[in-house]
């Protein structure tokens, strides 16, 4: 307490849950009103699992995650959309959650901006990238922003096959 009151003028603490082995999961968000009436249509896609970090920053990415069940997959996209409605947000976003091995899961925060990670939700939407049929987050981003809502080829699109993404920090690289 007292090293609390040093820091922050407050002597009350909070106290956290230690998740052991906890698994990073990220789900990416589209929502927008229809111009036409007026609901708030939330796009909710497949999960990115950024487990793999370090110095706290992301080497891996991988969605959907390997680990998660279809159960808590479901339970999770139910408590961003309800999250999103909520608090009535309009634009691209990104849920944060750490989830147990007993696929219990604890929301961390919600980034209201795309990610770097954004690509990783683009290649699994719709066709991929190969095609040029998938959610392109940016250009929703600004549809929405101009009031035109959350683009309608967009609703139908679904998740295609798995996509991964590696960074390489570059450590100990001896450029001159």
């Amino acid at each position: 307490r007292a090293e609390a009151r040093s820091f922050f003028g407050d002597d009350r603490l909070l106290v956290e849950r230690y998740v052991e082995d906890p698994r990073h999961i990220e789900i990416q968000v589209l929502s927008g009103r229809d111009p036409d009436t007026g609901a708030l249509d939330v796009l909710c896609f497949a999960e990115r699992e950024c487990s793999i970090q370090r110095r706290n920053q992301k080497v891996l990415e991988e969605s959907p995650s390997p680990m998660l069940a279809r159960e808590t997959r479901r339970e999770m996209i139910r408590q961003v959309k309800s999250l999103v409605r909520e608090v009535d947000y309009e634009s691209a976003g990104t849920v944060e959650f750490l989830v147990d091995a007993e696929q219990n899961f604890y929301f961390l925060e919600m980034n209201t901006r795309l990610q770097v990670e954004h690509p990783v939700t683009e290649m699994i939407s719709g066709d991929g990238y190969a095609s040029g049929n998938y959610v392109d987050l940016v250009h929703g981003m600004l549809e929405v922003a101009s009031g035109r809502g959350v683009p309608r080829e967009y609703l139908d699109m679904v998740e295609s096959d798995p996509a991964l993404d590696a960074r390489d920090g570059g450590e100990g690289a001896n450029v001159r």
